[in-house]
């Protein structure tokens, strides 16, 4: 397995190169991610795996400073699993002329009123970050989680607007036995705060028993903030939204049309999110 830090250091194109975006600190999500990736190269493909923490997604300067950096227990990780290339680049071979100032948006990262409302920014550095990963790499295809649902749809819009002849390929979510999506934040919950945070799954089940029962998606995403409140979760938002542009109005057909429950909330001040079809 290669590790490099330079776009120039990768091997000659391959047939087949899956690129894998993560910013480190990998857990059992990542690497299911990677598997996934090793199946959509094939036998003649190369999988490769950036690590790299992108400033441009952090609002907070605080938060970027205390992210997780365990690129030697990564790299350990990944070539347990079958990655091929990990691409760990320095933040100059990302950005060599820095940051843009302003970056072009699909409408799925500015108008549901979710992670948009919640994270100002956030989709900036996302579509940045991967774009550069893009042209930097020029995989065939990219494997995202859907554990980060709005940012999987908005990485795909923006592969389709741009015409950027990458195929986004969506992993599902990976799950502890009590049902909380995995995430390198559960580490900072408290020991209290770990017992509380299943909620979040919970909330989403009591949606998809909603509908079951006749309900539509405001009785729905009622159904989920009580959940969601008994347990103390600060919530950001409770939604049951169309799965590809994530906005429901009068006109949505909820009854025809693939659905979504999402939802993102606090615990002791970590910031946690999930999702499932509803």
């Amino acid at each position: 397995m290669q590790v490099v830090q330079r776009a120039e250091q990768l091997a000659p194109a391959a047939s087949q190169r899956v690129l894998v975006p993560t910013m480190g600190a990998l857990h059992a999500g990542h690497l299911s991610l990677v598997r996934k990736a090793t199946e959509a190269a094939g036998e003649e493909g190369v999988v490769v795996v950036s690590v790299f923490v992108n400033p441009t997604q952090f609002n907070d300067p605080a938060d970027l400073e205390r992210y997780p950096r365990t690129l030697e227990a990564d790299v350990e990780a990944l070539r347990e699993v079958g990655a091929d290339v990990v691409f760990a680049p320095p933040v100059e071979e990302v950005y060599p002329d820095g940051p843009l100032t302003e970056v072009p948006l699909p409408p799925v990262a500015t108008e549901p009123k979710l992670e948009d409302a919640h994270r100002p920014g956030h989709f900036a550095g996302v579509c940045q970050v991967v774009a550069r990963l893009f042209e930097l790499v020029r995989p065939a295809k990219a494997v995202f989680g859907e554990k980060d649902w709005q940012q999987l749809r908005v990485v795909e819009a923006m592969s389709e607007r741009d015409g950027l002849g990458v195929e986004i390929v969506a992993g599902p979510t990976v799950r502890e036995r009590d049902g909380l999506a995995m995430s390198s934040r559960n580490t900072h919950l408290s020991s209290e705060g770990r017992r509380r945070a299943p909620a979040l799954f919970a909330a989403l089940r009591e949606a998809s028993l909603a509908k079951l029962a006749g309900a539509g998606p405001d009785e729905a995403e009622g159904a989920m903030r009580r959940v969601l409140g008994e347990a103390g979760v600060e919530i950001d938002y409770a939604a049951v939204r169309d799965a590809r542009t994530l906005v429901r109005d009068a006109s949505t057909d909820w009854r025809g049309s693939p659905m979504r429950s999402i939802l993102a909330g606090r615990i002791d001040g970590v910031r946690l999110l999930d999702n499932a079809p509803w």
